[in-house]
């Protein structure tokens, strides 16, 4: 169930080609759309932006992004659920609000590394249309605090990878982060609203759409400034297993190759319980006077253990 709708000024009459869509939870948005908002000149009315709060049930943040929505020069939208829908659900509303011929799914704690992202993204929209493209992450503008610097070391050495390097396995980095799909793509591929808890339902996807389309990989990052502290990640990979072992059931012949799965598969054999390892790694992962690659190496541990749990 949604509250009523907050527009921006320009809404009604524009025609945009491109929908920035970009749900939260929790979280204040304000920050991204404000850069964006600072595009709206170069984009000349070929950009929309729509906002998802799914259930956040927060009535000053919603009276404030509102206010925000009225004073926007993009094309924006404000769609307010009581009751949380969950990632794919929530990706999902938001495709059916949008107007634009390509979507441009974008992470609320996600910030442009540059002043022209949305320019460069309209730009590859009316020059070459992809069916999907992925214009990477960085850690450019992130924290960089020692209670993130574990998180900082997992996202450096595996998801901050350059374009090139991307392309190479284009459907293994496919994350809703920073993902452009054309409006037909996603019609005959959305999300899978039964993946639930957290990871996986974006790789999951880019899987079954490379096989009928080409996943194009490009130079337009954006940094990713919600790193978690040990703690919090160590929980999200705690609620992924499921959806792994989701992705490994439909997807076997792709997954194989990933080290994840071949780490899992090689813990499920080993005398130890993964469920006893988990317990270990966790620990090391989470201990201060440690090195940081070798809590890095201990929280990849941890999810292993718990991908090894989750598979038949």
């Amino acid at each position: 169930m949604s509250r009523r709708a907050a527009v921006s000024p320009s809404w009604s009459k524009a025609r945009p080609a491109l929908s920035v869509l970009i749900p939260f939870l929790r979280d204040d948005p304000s920050d991204l759309i404000d850069l964006l908002d600072e595009e709206a000149q170069s984009v000349a009315g070929a950009v929309e932006v729509i906002l998802l709060d799914d259930g956040t049930n927060d009535r000053e943040l919603t009276t404030r992004l509102q206010a925000r929505m009225r004073a926007m020069r993009l094309p924006a939208k404000l769609i307010t659920l009581e009751v949380n829908a969950g990632r794919s659900r929530g990706r999902n509303r938001l495709a059916e609000a949008a107007r634009g011929g390509s979507y441009l799914f974008l992470d609320s704690d996600m910030r442009p590394d540059h002043r022209r992202f949305l320019w460069t993204w309209a730009e590859l929209v009316a020059r070459e249309d992809p069916a999907v493209a992925f214009g990477g992450f960085s850690l450019l503008q992130a924290p960089d605090e020692p209670r993130f610097a574990v998180h900082r070391a997992l996202s450096q050495a595996s998801e901050c990878v350059p374009y090139a390097v991307r392309a190479r396995t284009p459907e293994k980095y496919v994350y809703t982060s920073n993902l452009l799909v054309r409006r037909d793509v996603f019609a005959a591929e959305a999300f899978d609203a039964e993946f639930a808890g957290w990871g996986w339902e974006d790789v999951e996807w880019g899987m079954r759409v490379s096989r009928r389309h080409r996943i194009v990989h490009v130079d337009n990052p954006a940094t990713h400034m919600g790193l978690d502290t040990v703690d919090a990640l160590a929980g999200k990979y705690a609620q992924s297993g499921a959806n792994f072992a989701r992705v490994v059931e439909r997807h076997p012949q792709i997954v194989a190759g990933y080290p994840s799965y071949r780490a899992a598969r090689l813990l499920k054999r080993l005398p130890l319980a993964p469920r006893a390892l988990q317990g270990l790694a966790r620990r090391l992962a989470g201990a201060a006077w440690a090195p940081v690659r070798a809590r890095a190496f201990s929280l990849r541990l941890y999810r292993a253990a718990v991908y090894a749990e989750a598979l038949r």
